[in-house]
């Protein structure tokens, strides 16, 4: 089986290396085994169809997309063990490391487009109406007898 490479030729899918063509990561995940390598199929999967899907992103666009997921799985992993766990605290050297992944993680989020979108709260006109002609009744604790 051959697949067009990057410049136009075509090479062998037995030629090339590992990562290239998916095998030797694909088989740290399908293992499975642990919860970081699950964790981290489910975020580069995410982080993949959040793209638009493994057939619409470009190969760097992957690469990003590992790194974020193994750093957002180290991160959590930090989280767990320095701060959730530990009676003391988490060290400065903990924090350090901490901070400096978490904003190499967002330098990668920009990198393939991660932007801030405010959600809409303002109400239907109608359900507005609708709340206006039904007000809620409140009761407090004279209204229960008490």
């Amino acid at each position: 089986m051959t697949r067009p490479i990057a410049s136009g030729q075509v090479a062998d899918v037995r030629h090339r290396s590992r990562i290239t063509n998916g095998a030797l990561f694909a088989r740290v995940i399908q293992n499975g085994r642990s919860g970081w390598s699950r964790r981290l199929q489910d975020l580069l999967a995410l982080h993949i169809a959040d793209l638009g899907g493994p057939d619409v992103i470009s190969a760097g666009e992957r690469s990003i997309c590992r790194r974020i997921a193994a750093i957002t799985v180290e991160l959590e992993w930090i989280e767990q063990q320095s701060f959730a766990l530990s009676k003391h605290g988490p060290t400065a050297e903990q924090l350090d490391l901490y901070f400096r992944g978490a904003n190499n993680l967002r330098r990668l989020l920009e990198s393939v487009g991660l932007k801030r979108v405010a959600r809409d709260v303002t109400p239907l006109l109608q359900d507005y109406l609708r709340a206006a002609d039904h007000p809620a009744t409140v009761t407090t604790d004279e209204d229960d007898g008490e």
